[in-house]
């Protein structure tokens, strides 16, 4: 299979979301230790200390929790936490874990300080949380033997461990598990700069030749997310290796996102449609969500966790009571006239004066 048969059948280009075509790269660009991982500066800080402070007392890391947006390297992250407090670590999802007893299994075959990895830990099953309480608290686990009025319970000792959840939905985690977590970091959005500097050191590792240039175009329109980032690089391989000499220049780079209908913000084909359409249809909006969904064919979740978060931190989308509004930013980006909606007409000509007034 080609390069470009490959990127058809990738899913979005710009979506955060891990997929299969990830894997192999992001196993082999993945860093190792902290001072390796570039970004995150006081979550890093902060986590170095917390890891310093426990190897000098040669006790367990606190229960780690990182949650952010998708694509900014939480499980790389755990990673480089086991790599520093050198243990083991363990890594499963919440949906992988489908009842008690697949969490017992995994926690008894813990080593002592250990490190459990659980993503999307926001979808664990009501009655695995339950498990983890007394594991979290105490490192103890209630094992039930028997059924019916044979049934007896008895408390299971558990070697120490440091579970670490990673979700991007923390409000979605209920209060009691949240409440345990002794250690609590978010991971923000990139800057061009700290994207910059991963490219770069991404094109290192897999031997490809970037300029300056390149590298920062790159940076530019990858949404502030290093998955895209390194998704994009491989794309823009291809582009330099068939079209241009090899060498991931600046020229080669703008050609390839061209190509791939990706503009200077970071904008792809959906994105502008869905602004397009929210201008032409219903005058910048508002407009709610299940509409705006029909009328450019994606679903309503896709639009609210895929679409919408870049477009509002681009100031191109605002959200209100009555549904979602596309601000003067967005018309200046599209290139289109932009025109007050009538209900801000309406607004604004509440407080001028009328004929007849003094």
């Amino acid at each position: 299979m080609s390069a470009f048969e490959e990127f058809e059948l990738d899913s979005r280009m710009l979506d955060p979301e891990h997929t299969e075509s990830d894997s192999d790269t992001e196993l082999s660009l993945r860093p190792k230790t902290l001072d390796e991982y570039i970004g995150q500066k006081a979550a890093k800080e902060n986590l170095a200390v917390y890891i310093e402070a426990a190897k000098q007392r040669s006790d367990v890391l606190d229960h780690v929790l990182l949650y952010g947006p998708p694509g900014l390297g939480k499980t790389t992250l755990a990673g480089i936490i086991a790599n520093e407090m050198n243990v083991n670590i363990r890594i499963t999802s919440g949906p992988a874990i489908e009842k008690p007893g697949d969490l017992v299994a995994l926690l008894t075959n813990m080593g002592e300080n250990d490190i459990l990895f659980i993503d999307e830990i926001h979808r664990l099953a009501r009655t695995v949380e339950e498990v983890l309480y007394p594991a979290m608290e105490d490192y103890e686990i209630d094992i039930i033997i028997g059924k019916g009025p044979a049934a007896r319970s008895f408390r299971m000792k558990l070697p120490k461990f440091t579970l670490i959840g990673a979700t991007t939905r923390s409000g979605q985690l209920s209060t009691p598990l949240r409440d345990r977590f002794g250690v609590l970091l978010r991971l923000e959005l990139y800057s061009p700069d700290e994207l910059y500097e991963i490219v770069k050191r991404s094109a290192g590792i897999m031997d490809y030749e970037i300029t300056e240039s390149g590298a920062r175009r790159i940076a530019e329109c990858s949404r502030g997310t290093p998955r895209i980032a390194n998704r994009l690089l491989k794309r823009v391989r291809d582009f330099a290796q068939v079209k241009g000499s090899g060498v991931i220049d600046g020229a080669i780079a703008e050609y390839a996102l061209e190509k791939l209908d990706i503009d200077r913000l970071g904008l792809d084909a959906t994105d502008r449609r869905m602004l397009e359409a929210m201008i032409k249809y219903y005058g910048g909006g508002p407009v709610g969500l299940e509409t705006l969904a029909v009328t450019i064919g994606e679903e309503a979740v896709t639009i609210e966790d895929m679409y919408e978060p870049y477009l509002i931190r681009l100031g191109f989308i605002s959200r209100t009571p009555r549904g979602r509004c596309v601000t003067h930013l967005a018309y200046e980006h599209l290139g289109i006239p932009f025109s007050p909606r009538p209900a801000e007409s309406e607004q604004i000509n509440m407080f001028m004066p009328q004929d007849g007034d003094d």
